[in-house]
């Protein structure tokens, strides 16, 4: 627990402190932000701050970093005492600081030619590809689950080769799903607090109960998800609208990428499809606008794809829809939260309890 709370503040004060600063180098630098033409509604935030991502990211290292580290005083003699990292732990940050490089790359071409458009989708899928792959290496070489996982492993075990293709779909999947989300202010950072603090919850309840769930590291895991928590409301504070920085990709691609790695590392797998519920659904919006345009002659199905741009094209007011959103996020998690405990209770982790305690 303390470890968990140590990491959390430790991320939160980065963040906030860290992109103050940033707020202000960015804005020297000129590093602003592209809107595209047809978010009339979104001119006025031409030039706001991006790639406070960057702070994020940093956030959640330093806090995870932290976690390890505890003060022990004794006798009148204080000293440091360091805990041993995990690999689970340290396989959740390389997944965040490698899909963020990604990103970053992504954000810097962008700047670079002055519009909004960076790397291609050949270029970044290379850059994702190499990401899943070090993963995947790393998961199957400290004893993670190949089986595709719910709230557990279950039967169907993908082997090593297949695992490294799931991989692949989950980290690009959520790191792009993000992405999309991230169009409103505010709307990606706040539901993305929403499910690294799922995951916290997740983390330590499997190190609560390891002979239930026999997930190796899950308290490094608790450590990284509580560092996510943190960095993302520490960022919330200046990026809730009106933004006065946004993430970019560097900060999307991170959390995607974080978020899968959790779920991966956590055999949790399918169950971040209803924690980040609200990710899948503008992921679909954009899917069914894409196939509704090339497949029935053009024809758009919502006003503008992701779906949150629907709403703004019907006038909707944006804090309006943010909130709605973030509410929608809420239920994803309280839903999948629930569901988490309760194959807990009906999987037999009570009588686990009722055993030990006898």
């Amino acid at each position: 627990m303390i470890a968990m709370l140590t990491s959390a503040t430790v991320a939160f004060a980065v963040a906030i402190f860290g992109t103050a600063y940033a707020i202000r180098l960015f804005r020297a630098w000129n590093i602003g932000q592209f809107i595209q033409e047809e978010l009339e509604g979104h001119m006025h935030k031409r030039g706001t701050p991006t790639m406070g991502g960057i702070v994020i990211i940093l956030a959640v290292v330093a806090g995870y970093a932290a976690s390890h580290v505890r003060l022990l005083v004794s006798g009148g003699s204080v000293q440091w005492v360091g805990r041993e990292y995990e690999s689970a732990g340290l396989l959740a940050i390389g997944a965040i600081l490698g899909m963020g490089v990604v990103g970053f790359i992504d954000d810097y071409q962008k700047l670079s030619r002055f519009r909004n458009q960076g790397l291609g989708i050949a270029a970044k899928f290379v850059g994702q590809l190499a990401v899943a792959g070090f993963f995947a290496w790393g998961a199957v070489a400290s004893g993670t689950s190949t089986a595709i996982g719910f709230t557990r492993p279950t039967s169907l075990d993908l082997g090593a080769g297949l695992f490294a293709v799931w991989v692949l779909l989950m980290l690009t999947g959520f790191a792009n799903a993000v992405n999309f989300t991230d169009g409103l202010d505010g709307l990606a950072s706040g539901s993305g607090a929403l499910v690294a603090g799922a995951y916290m919850i997740i983390a330590f309840w499997m190190f609560r109960h390891p002979s239930f769930y026999e997930v190796e590291g899950s308290l490094g895991l608790a450590a990284v998800a509580s560092a996510m928590l943190g960095a993302c409301l520490g960022f919330l504070w200046w990026n809730a609208a009106p933004a006065r920085i946004i993430m970019g990709d560097v900060g999307s691609q991170a959390l995607g990428g974080g978020m899968a790695a959790l779920a991966l590392l956590t055999n949790t797998h399918l169950l971040l499809a209803i924690l980040g519920g609200l990710y899948v659904v503008e992921t679909l919006s954009v899917i069914v606008q894409v196939a509704g345009f090339r497949w029935f002659g053009g024809r758009r199905v919502f006003r503008m794809a992701p779906i949150h741009h629907h709403f703004e094209m019907k006038d909707w007011p944006e804090t309006t829809i943010i909130t709605r959103f973030w509410i929608l996020a809420a239920i994803g998690v309280a839903l999948g939260l629930g569901l988490f405990y309760g194959d807990f209770l009906t999987g037999g982790g009570v009588d686990g309890l009722a055993g030990g305690t006898g």
